[in-house]
């Protein structure tokens, strides 16, 4: 089926012909002047909303479980941890990628079928009320929020906004007696979840061991070798793990699907390339998400460490401050050398010497080639709209 969606630049009720012609069944249209007499388009007075509560009766006619996870950092990862875990035992339906929000999670919702056993939903926000819109059309029955972090200040309103935002979670969860996983080492998760009575918490059973390179965790008599680097990614394998002991997964698959999985999509990947160890975390930045890569990378060992790192976006009124401080702090670190790329990192007030600043990635590219690294350990890392794994090309 065809969906005429609308954005600020396209139309997609213009594109329902062609639709027909290339082979759907069906074309979802809001505008009647498209319509040709044709029993194949369908006429509603919003497409979006029809597919937004098409997922809802989908979801409702499935009747299955359905895991629902947001969070200001490392949702995608949890993800795809989690649904690694679960699928050991059942047929998972998860979110591609990071098709979480208005339209992401209706889609996500309607690639379910009749086979799949669990479904794992990933809710992105940016704005309050965006994650109780995406409860009333994916209705969870299980939830957990990564945790609380600087993430889309600028939609939110600051960290209040964030917290209250993400909690949305939490509400519609408590509102339908829905069961609320929690890692009870998280305070503001402990005091956001309150005294609700379906409460699963987690953390106990699993110690860190270490985070470098590669994390390694103790799970009851067992040790976890994985492929994720960073202290910052042991809660999200802690997660994984709750989910696994709850809906009844064996302890040694659990250990299986943790250690065989590998991260991709310019997250905390590890690549070595022309004799340089590198850590591409291009997908996406905040300065939480900023200062735990930051802190991971300072335990590398290595004495040739070179940070590159792009702009954090959506942080509204904070930017500048938030800049200057990651810039600040990674200038106090063991680095070799440091540079800082894009506009807000360009146009901070205090700048340092062993810095090398660009106000864009072109400029950045122009002079690259006149740093000749040469068996570096790398750190790449800014929001996805810096498309910073391009780096990776001049290496």
């Amino acid at each position: 089926m065809f969906f005429a969606l609308k954005g600020d630049n396209f139309n997609g009720n213009t594109f329902a012909k062609d639709a027909l012609a290339k082979g759907a069944s069906f074309a979802v249209i809001d505008e009647k002047k498209q319509q040709i007499n044709n029993q194949q388009y369908i006429l509603v007075t919003d497409v979006l909303k029809t597919l937004q509560d098409l997922a809802t009766l989908h979801r409702k006619m499935l009747n299955i479980p359905i895991i629902s996870l947001t969070g200001s950092n490392g949702k995608t990862t949890t993800k795809e941890l989690i649904n690694s875990v679960l699928s050991k035992k059942y047929n998972t339906t998860a979110t591609v990628g990071n098709l979480n929000n208005h339209i992401g999670v209706p889609l996500t919702l309607l690639s379910m079928d009749n086979a799949t056993e669990i479904g794992i939903v990933e809710m992105g926000a940016n704005h309050q009320k965006e994650i109780e819109f995406l409860c009333d059309i994916a209705l969870p029955d299980y939830g957990l929020i990564t945790n609380f972090g600087k993430a889309h200040l600028e939609g939110f309103g600051g960290v209040e906004g964030v917290i209250k935002g993400k909690s949305e979670l939490y509400v519609h969860l408590k509102a339908h007696n829905k069961t609320i996983f929690i890692n009870q080492n998280d305070d503001l998760q402990v005091k956001q979840a309150g005294d609700y009575d379906n409460l699963i918490r987690f953390g106990s059973d699993t110690t860190l061991l270490k985070s470098q390179p590669f994390v390694n965790l103790a799970y009851k008599k067992h040790k976890i070798q994985t492929h994720l680097t960073g202290a910052y990614n042991y809660n999200n394998i802690c997660i994984a793990i709750a989910l696994g002991e709850y809906f009844n997964v064996e302890e040694q698959d659990i250990i299986d699907a943790i250690e065989n999985y590998i991260p991709s999509n310019n997250r905390s990947q590890i690549i070595e390339k022309n004799g340089h160890h590198i850590i591409l975390d291009a997908y996406n930045a905040n300065p939480s998400s900023m200062l735990a890569a930051l802190s991971n990378f300072e335990q590398q060992d290595s004495q040739n460490k070179i940070a590159i790192l792009g702009d954090m976006f959506e942080l509204g009124a904070d930017a500048k401050m938030e800049h200057q401080s990651i810039a600040d702090l990674a200038n106090t670190l063991a680095l070799e050398h440091l540079i800082l790329v894009g506009e807000n990192f360009f146009n901070i007030e205090h700048k340092h010497n062993n810095t090398s600043y660009f106000n864009t990635y072109e400029e950045l590219k122009t002079a690259f080639q006149a740093f000749k690294f040469k068996n570096k350990m790398i750190l790449i890392k800014g929001s996805r709209g810096m498309a910073l794994e391009r780096i990776l090309e001049l290496l």
